[in-house]
């Protein structure tokens, strides 16, 4: 029986669901994983890489730690392959620190200069919905380049596919 916690919920679907999309990534061509679209970050390649540097960032927030450059920055080429290893670290990372502490505990973050308190629980909340809206914006792209059947995304999908058959 899968789980009702839903802290549980929310680390396992968003982990499942994008490496869902990164999956699909991996049969394509590299033409089509850096093509270009006029939504979110721009490509798949973008795309993704924007999310694993945003959770890797709240990440380090969790953890009280100082920010890092982001993977997003630095205009690398990344395969599919590469993005595989790096959300599978950063998914296994951000669950480890959400789960550390208490979610009403508060955490402070500095962007562009100014101070923002959030509670752990938001964090997590954010950093979860964050990745299903890009991933929206992957199943986009993907249907774009000719991917049928987009691969599943949903929780009410995961849930399914963790029953037992």
């Amino acid at each position: 029986m899968p789980t009702s916690n839903p802290l549980d919920i929310l680390l396992a679907h968003d982990r499942w669901a994008t490496r869902q999309i990164l999956d699909v990534c991996a049969t394509l061509t590299e033409d089509q994983f850096h093509q270009r679209f006029e939504i979110g970050p721009g490509s798949l390649h973008d795309t993704t890489t924007h999310m694993f540097a945003a959770m890797q960032a709240w990440t380090q927030t969790l953890a009280l730690q100082e920010p890092k450059p982001r993977i997003d920055q630095d205009r690398k080429r990344r395969t599919p392959a590469e993005l595989i290893e790096i959300h599978e670290s950063s998914a296994s990372d951000f669950a480890g620190e959400a789960r550390r502490l208490p979610l009403d505990q508060l955490v402070t973050r500095v962007r562009e200069g100014k101070t923002y308190q959030f509670t752990r629980g938001a964090v997590l909340t954010h950093v979860a919905t964050h990745s299903m809206h890009h991933r929206a914006q992957c199943l986009n792209m993907l249907r774009h380049v000719g991917v049928k059947p987009l691969p599943p995304s949903s929780v009410v999908e995961w849930t399914r596919m963790a029953e037992p058959t």
